[in-house]
């Protein structure tokens, strides 16, 4: 990963690239993994490889993922990783672009679509998980009363927590303390609405 700050998307191409639900299955997955290969990839999502590659390549245009240093002696096999720490799309960069807008309201679909059936393929799969594990899991909603500099500040502080955990853990596996852990997902929502 050549930046450790998150990508913020502006351009309509970049948006386009990264709304295609296989592309961000891939993204999602190379991040996780930190580097892959093109093989490794099609046998997480379950897709060939020749698709794979091709995504891979559609990704690596736009500037989202790169081609990473050879984990192997195989020359043959194009190592990819993510080009930065993470994404990030903010709303105050589609005003007044209704096509960019357009865009980003289908890419948040997407994600949602994508986040909810990580986390209901974790509620089916619940009990093959150890107690450990699904004593720790987490669900809950809270339904405060903000401003929207309140909301903001509170978003920004949850991703300094989310981060500080993150650089922790991958400290410490880079340190080989592996044992114990597994990927986790924590979904975020913070919005206004009415009753």
């Amino acid at each position: 990963m050549s930046s450790s700050e998150n990508r913020r998307v502006t351009d309509l191409g970049t948006l386009k690239a990264i709304s295609h639900p296989l592309r961000m299955r891939l993204y999602r997955a190379l991040f996780v993994a930190r580097t892959a290969t093109a093989s490794q990839l099609a046998d997480q999502v379950d897709e060939a490889v020749s698709l794979v590659s091709y995504h891979l390549r559609k990704l690596a245009e736009h500037g989202l993922i790169e081609e990473a240093e050879a984990q192997s002696a195989d020359g043959r096999e194009r190592w990819w990783q993510p080009s930065s720490y993470g994404l990030s799309i903010h709303g105050e960069d589609m005003r007044g672009a209704p096509e960019l807008q357009a865009a980003g309201d289908a890419f948040g679909r997407m994600l949602d679509e994508q986040r909810t059936e990580l986390h209901r393929r974790f509620l089916d799969e619940r009990l093959t998980w150890s107690e450990e594990w699904r004593s720790a899991s987490l669900s809950a909603e809270w339904l405060p009363r903000l401003t929207a500099a309140e909301l903001s500040a509170l978003g920004e502080e949850l991703q300094q927590l989310l981060m500080k955990y993150d650089q922790q853990a991958r400290a410490a596996e880079a340190a080989g303390e592996t044992e114990g852990r597994e990927n986790v997902a924590v979904h975020l929502f913070g919005f206004p609405y009415r009753s």
